[in-house]
């Protein structure tokens, strides 16, 4: 699906996502990825939201962004416990979601210049 902003152009957004890809900007993206309005982190060694690990999401916490989404596949799926509870305990809103309501809803979030991470599984 093809999204078409008029926005600023300095920020990371999500201009087109469909089956294995993301676009962020003019780069196209076919693995997992972090991206925040200021940076995007294309060699992210987390492999899917299921199998998502503290560790692996400590890229995510350490944008100090205070909403962080996750996006993978075409049907919800969730974060381990343990990767929820990590967030929780420094008071971050972390939202599971299907990659492109998560493409969707970050846009919104980065155009209104909220404090916004996404961890994407193309």
């Amino acid at each position: 699906m093809r999204l078409v902003l008029d926005s600023n152009s300095s920020l990371n957004l999500v201009r087109q996502y469909g089956n294995g890809f993301v676009q962020v900007g003019e780069q196209r993206i076919s693995a997992p990825f972090v991206v925040t309005p200021a940076e995007l982190t294309r060699d992210w060694s987390a492999r899917s939201l299921e199998t998502l690990t503290e560790a692996e999401s400590q890229i995510l916490i350490a944008t100090h962004a205070e909403i962080v989404l996750l996006g993978a596949g075409e049907r919800q799926s969730f974060a381990s416990a343990a990767v929820r509870a990590a967030f929780r305990a420094r008071g971050i809103a972390l939202e599971c979601m299907t990659l492109g309501a998560a493409c969707r809803t970050y846009n919104v979030l980065a155009g209104e210049g909220r404090p916004v991470a996404a961890g994407l599984f193309p």
